[in-house]
């Protein structure tokens, strides 16, 4: 079983960047990965996602042109690049892993979720 860890949440000043990264003892390298994101009181919502081979990517509208999702498939990490961070970024961001390659919207589709990282915009 895959079991994703998450690192990088940090205190970030708003405007500043960040990169969140996540990684896996066992090997998830085809594996289609997603971010998702839960503030306090708000329903926990889809960031990002990539595609096992890295070729096709998925954002939500908030993220489109802020934030991007890459891999490397070596060191069997997906990373998520945060620019131009906001107060509603502000979050808990977790790490989730499909059984397949195929990206999603839904997080029904990932079966493997790590403990997630917390993310501080300060203003």
């Amino acid at each position: 079983q895959v079991q994703p860890v998450e690192s990088g949440g940090d205190m970030v000043q708003a405007g500043g960047s960040l990169t969140l990264s996540c990684t896996a003892a066992r090997t998830f390298s085809n594996n289609a990965v997603a971010w998702l994101r839960q503030a306090p009181a708000k329903e926990r919502e889809f960031v990002a996602a990539i595609s096992g081979n890295g070729d096709s990517t998925l954002y939500a509208d908030f993220a489109k042109g802020r934030f991007t999702i890459s891999r490397d498939r070596v060191k069997n990490t997906v990373y998520l690049q945060m620019n131009g961070v906001e107060d509603e970024d502000a979050a808990v961001y977790t790490c989730v892993v499909a059984r397949g390659a195929v990206s999603s919207r839904n997080e029904s589709m990932y079966s493997y979720w790590g403990q997630g990282t917390q993310v501080i915009v300060s203003s």
